[in-house]
């Protein structure tokens, strides 16, 4: 039967649920701000809501004297499984590449925390929520500093509808180029704009690339920036890039290669 708490021990996880909510918004904060489909809300909320599962599990439900043993973990137990569900609505799939494993990581790993959180661990809460945070971005910037430098081609592109992004992934696939980042917003009735950050195949030139992309039908060029060099204009998430140079509304046109811009 449900058991009743004291002040004492009620203002004790009202404190691990706030510890729980401000680690899982931490985390959240920095998927936001990187533009990724999971953020501080939704972190924020997986967090919350594991801290208390594990509570309900402790202290929800007490065997009475003479009954039969309840198990304070089962319910807690589905948390792990179930924000599986969760991480998989993160994942997307755009042609050969995949998208979002790192958030729905983020995610599973942030219900871990908010168990910790929930069953009164707030030293084992924060490291964990500490180690997250430090693999989503330090750790990633070490290692794309690892790789010497950045190698990514960023293209915006205008597109008449969604199908023709079908058309680029494929292209990009048939020209083994790896697309490492996808973004699309729709800016008005049947028109969407779209930001690609690829890695091109050794050897191949990104005017080539881009050669390619422009030959599609509907895909009209907003701009891009080519790897190695520094702009803002090309990437809206501060992300170093370059101009290539390009005439911007191009369509069909060929790119226009040129240093600086």
């Amino acid at each position: 039967m449900p058991s009743t708490l004291d002040v004492a021990t009620q203002v004790d996880i009202a404190v691990r649920l706030l510890l729980a909510t401000i680690l899982g918004g931490a985390i959240g904060f920095e998927r936001e701000v990187h533009d990724h489909p999971a953020g501080v809300r939704t972190h924020l909320l997986v967090c919350l809501g594991s801290a208390m599962f594990t509570v309900v599990s402790v202290y929800g439900f007490v065997s009475d004297p003479g009954a039969a043993n309840v198990d304070p973990t089962r319910i807690a137990a589905q948390v792990v499984s179930g924000i599986g569900f969760l991480g998989a609505g993160a994942i997307i799939k755009y042609g050969t590449s995949i998208f979002g494993l790192t958030t729905a990581g983020s995610l599973w790993a942030t219900a871990a925390v908010g168990m910790a959180a929930g069953a009164g661990m707030p030293l084992v809460a924060m490291m964990g929520a500490g180690i997250v945070l430090f693999s989503l971005w330090p750790l990633h910037r070490i290692v794309s500093g690892s790789r010497g430098g950045d190698e990514l081609l960023r293209i915006r592109l205008r597109l008449r509808g969604l199908e023709p992004l079908g058309r680029v992934t494929t292209e990009l696939a048939r020209m083994h180029a790896e697309l490492v980042e996808v973004a699309s917003e729709r800016t008005t009735k049947n028109r969407y704009e779209v930001r690609l950050s690829i890695r091109p195949r050794a050897g191949s030139p990104p005017d080539a690339v881009i050669a390619h992309l422009m030959s599609i039908a509907d895909v009209e060029l907003v701009d891009a920036a080519a790897p190695g060099a520094s702009s803002s204009g090309a990437n809206p998430g501060g992300t170093e890039g370059g101009p290539v140079g390009l005439r911007p509304g191009s369509g069909g046109a060929g790119p226009q290669m040129s240093e600086g811009g």
